[in-house]
């Protein structure tokens, strides 16, 4: 049995949201991370995604907070928006029971002027991506100077995409007398350099490392040259018809590109980078977690974070850069005991790659054939669902309860055609079966939701 959080020293409202968020045991990183946070030392945790060390660094954090200081007291820097925005998320969750705690995202690729506006009327807490972090000092529009917990989480990530140099420009804004945490899945030479520049003798902690799951199936398709890789890709996804399907390529220029190229041939497809606003990141994921979009385009990077079950396929588009993250790409499929599914694509310099992975999953994968390129002149499938928006939400008061009334009123549809109902602040997302969607749409239009009328139309 692992260790429970009551016999750790934490404040009555800590454990009383743990609770409540129905934790009682800790995983091994925080059984192993957690008494060391709490005595204030610099720690270095190596963990696989989803280990559990958000809670970790959050006790951690939350733990000596005071909320009656609005001065900024934590910053979290994260890779990319998706993961900031779900870390800033649990740690309101978990802060809760210490009363009124603000916590603020700053994020690239969105507006800088909002942002301004929030930290002007203070928060307790920031999470943010290096890049705006770094710009909001830079305009002088970010005090760190009550910081007492600085956290680098994935940092393994934000050194592959080449933010130690705005991290050390973070650092120096910050007072040396705090307490550093970094939060790794790997444990590279890297790392340990940046942990002595930033850290005070720092403790290093290690958690459950990626498991293989020797259950998934797996092929690999050996490449003549590059040509054949896009048709490859083509003829798998029309072999299998996968509903949900994580394609990975290792650049973001790559990914662009094929989202482009598979957008051309009819697949409903969406695709992940750090270029988007993050309201197309939103819509993207959103149309490919309800089964909308039958296939994701993603680096590493963008992937890392992701919450979505049932992933019925991953295809490695370009081999991995090193076999823990293979092994992390495939774990996406084949999860909570269901099949699991990967194919990797292959050019012959990378053949030593293929004998790697054989040697650490301890069985022979040997080279798979191509589908017949027959399948290339048959018809794309179409996923089963279709996104719909319309033009309301909680801010006009709308509930997923009066969307489901309006469409299953007179002349609707039946409720067993409406899948998952997203609502947002001025927005509500509908996933639809395909064959209901055109009656949907016009009984939207015709009917009122909430005695509004409102606009909708399908996310394509």
């Amino acid at each position: 049995m692992n260790p429970l959080f009551t016999q750790l020293s934490l404040r009555a409202e800590l454990l009383s949201a743990l609770k409540k968020a129905g934790f009682s045991q800790m995983t091994p990183i925080q059984a192993e991370s957690l008494p060391e946070l709490l005595t204030g030392k610099d720690v270095v945790a190596q963990a696989k995604t989803g280990s559990g060390k958000t809670l970790a660094f959050s006790l951690a954090m939350l733990q000596q907070l005071d909320a009656s200081n609005q001065q900024i007291q934590g910053l979290i820097l994260a890779p990319t928006r998706e993961l900031a925005n779900q870390v800033a998320e649990e740690v309101r969750k978990l802060a809760k029971e210490l009363g009124n705690i603000k916590v603020l995202t700053i994020c690239g690729g969105e507006p800088i002027g909002p942002q301004i506006s929030s930290l002007e009327h203070g928060a307790h807490i920031v999470v943010g991506t290096p890049g705006r972090v770094e710009e909001h000092l830079f305009k002088g529009t970010l005090d760190l100077t009550q910081v007492s917990h600085f956290i680098l989480d994935e940092a393994d990530q934000m050194l592959d995409m080449g933010f130690i140099d705005a991290i050390e420009s973070i650092a120096v804004y910050l007072p040396e007398a705090r307490q550093t945490m970094m939060f790794s899945a790997t444990y590279p030479k890297d790392i340990e350099q940046v942990s002595q520049r930033f850290m005070q003798t720092p403790t290093l902690v290690k958690g459950e490392t990626e498991t293989l799951n020797r259950q998934i199936k797996q092929q690999f398709f050996p490449l003549k040259n590059n040509k054949l890789r896009f048709n490859t890709l083509r003829l798998l996804l029309l072999q299998h018809k996968p509903e949900s399907c994580i394609v990975f390529c290792n650049t973001k220029v790559e990914t662009k590109k094929l989202f482009t190229e598979l957008q051309q041939t009819g697949l409903q497809v969406v695709v992940l980078h750090g270029d988007l606003a993050q309201v197309e990141r939103q819509r993207m994921l959103l149309r490919f977690a309800n089964k909308s979009a039958s296939v994701l385009v993603a680096t590493d990077v963008a992937a890392r974070g992701l919450d979505i079950e049932d992933i019925d396929m991953v295809v490695n588009y370009h081999m991995a850069l090193d076999p823990q993250t293979h092994v992390h790409r495939v774990g996406r499929t084949g999860r909570g005991g269901k099949k699991g599914f990967a194919c990797s694509l292959y050019g012959e310099n990378e053949t030593f790659k293929v004998k790697q992975l054989s040697e650490l999953y301890e069985r022979e994968f040997n080279p798979s054939p191509t589908p017949p390129l027959s399948l290339l002149d048959k018809p794309v499938y179409k996923p089963r669902m279709v996104t719909v928006m319309i033009d309301a939400g909680k801010k006009q008061k709308v509930r997923a309860g009066d969307i489901v009334g309006c469409l299953t009123g007179e002349n609707g549809i039946g409720s067993a055609h409406i899948g998952t109902i997203t609502v947002q602040d001025n927005q509500a997302y509908i996933a639809i079966y395909r064959d209901a969607v055109k009656p949907a749409i016009r009984k939207l239009h015709a009917d009122k939701v909430k005695g509004k009328r409102i606009k909708a139309k399908r996310l394509v």
